[in-house]
C-alpha cells in the first residue's frame, strides 16, 4: 500500500457498518498501519441509511472529514442502490464491494458503471448472515469479502480482531459463526 486508502461504507443502522469499519481499522493498526474510522449519522434510528468511513495509511492520518472521493466503496445494504448514489465520487481505478446476489456484471450495470475503470466485487453477504446468524447482519461477511477484494489487511487479522471485539459481548458459538461467515464470504466473493 502506498499513501492512504479511503473507504466509504454504506448501510443501515443496526447492520454493524460502523463496527465493520472499526474492525478493519484495528486490523490495519495491528499490521503497523495508521488508521481513522468514524461514522456519519445524525438522529437516525435502526434501519435508517448511514455511512461510515475508514482511512488506512502508511503515515499518520492528519485529516478528519467525510470521504467524498473514496478508493473503495462497501455497500452493506443493497436496498440503498437507487436511494443513494453509492458510487458517487469513486476514484478512477477504484473498487466497489457489494452485498448482492447479482453477478459482478449485473451489479456494474445496475450501478451505471459500464465502461468505467472500476473493479466490482459481489458477495451474497445477507444469505451468508442468514445461514450463520439467522438474521440479516451482513457486516462480518462483508469484511471477509473486502479483505479478499483488496488485500488491505490479512484475513487472519480481521478474524482475530472480530474474535476480540465480540469476545466479551456474545457467546463462543456466535463468535465462531462470525468467523465462519467471514471465511465463507472471503471464499465466495466474485469479481467482474
Amino acid at each position: 500500500m502506498k499513501g492512504m486508502v479511503e473507504i466509504r461504507w454504506h448501510g443501515r443502522g443496526g447492520q454493524g457498518v460502523v463496527t465493520a469499519g472499526e474492525i478493519l481499522a484495528e486490523a490495519a493498526m495491528e499490521e503497523g498501519k495508521y488508521f481513522q474510522a468514524f461514522p456519519d449519522y445524525g438522529p437516525e434510528r435502526m434501519g435508517a441509511p448511514i455511512k461510515a468511513y475508514t482511512r488506512i495509511s502508511d503515515s499518520p492520518v492528519e485529516i478528519h472529514s467525510q470521504i467524498t472521493s473514496p478508493d473503495i466503496v462497501v455497500v452493506v445494504d443493497p436496498t440503498l442502490i437507487g436511494l443513494v448514489n453509492v458510487a458517487e465520487g469513486l476514484k478512477d481505478g477504484g473498487t466497489i464491494v457489494l452485498n448482492t446476489s447479482l453477478s459482478p456484471q449485473e451489479a456494474r450495470e445496475k450501478l451505471g458503471l459500464e465502461g468505467k475503470n472500476v473493479r466490482v466485487f459481489t458477495v451474497d453477504a445477507s444469505q451468508i448472515a442468514m445461514k450463520y446468524f439467522g438474521r440479516n447482519i451482513p457486516n462480518t461477511p462483508m469484511l471477509g469479502a473486502l479483505v479478499k477484494a483488496t488485500g488491505l489487511v490479512s484475513l487472519e487479522s480481521v478474524i482475530r480482531l472480530t474474535e476480540e471485539r465480540l469476545g466479551t459481548k456474545v457467546s463462543e458459538d456466535i463468535i465462531q459463526a462470525n468467523v465462519k461467515a467471514i471465511k465463507e464470504a472471503y471464499e465466495t466473493v466474485k469479481e467482474g
